[in-house]
């Protein structure tokens, strides 16, 4: 017999048990596709915060030093080495107050705009399928 005959031999409760079949199959395969999906993009967020927090942890310790040499010349500078020795800190400090100041407001506005990870790829492919069913129904 060929398909076309087993086709029509088939009952309609065998052809919709054979859709429901399937489509429970690909609602499965797509949870499991968002959920692959989703670890994914948290171990990449993960690794990526750990080697950025060390690289952060690292230039600071390089910029205390950095802005130390720098207040110890703007003493020399003043020629406050002895008699006012802060003078250069304080100037440096308000300094850094202010870079601080503007990188927390664009941080902050940065976070406001990005989106949480989601399983974007999964997303469109159950859309896409969705699109396919209601196409040949």
């Amino acid at each position: 017999m060929t398909d076309e005959g087993q086709t029509a031999e088939k009952s309609l409760g065998d052809v919709v048990g054979d859709v429901s079949t399937k489509a429970s199959l690909l609602v499965r395969e797509e949870i499991e596709l968002a959920k692959t999906e989703i670890a994914e993009k948290a171990k990449s967020l993960a690794q990526g915060s750990a080697v950025a927090i060390l690289a952060g942890v690292m230039l600071v310790f390089g910029l205390i030093y950095f802005f130390e040499a720098v207040a110890w010349f703007l003493n020399d500078i003043f020629g406050t080495v002895n008699s006012s020795p802060w003078l250069g800190f304080i100037i440096v400090f308000g300094f850094l107050l202010i870079i601080a100041a503007i990188a927390g407001l664009i941080g902050v506005r940065w976070i406001k705009r990005g989106a949480p990870p989601t399983p974007d790829l999964a997303i469109e492919e159950a859309k896409r399928t969705r699109a396919e069913l209601l196409e040949h129904t």
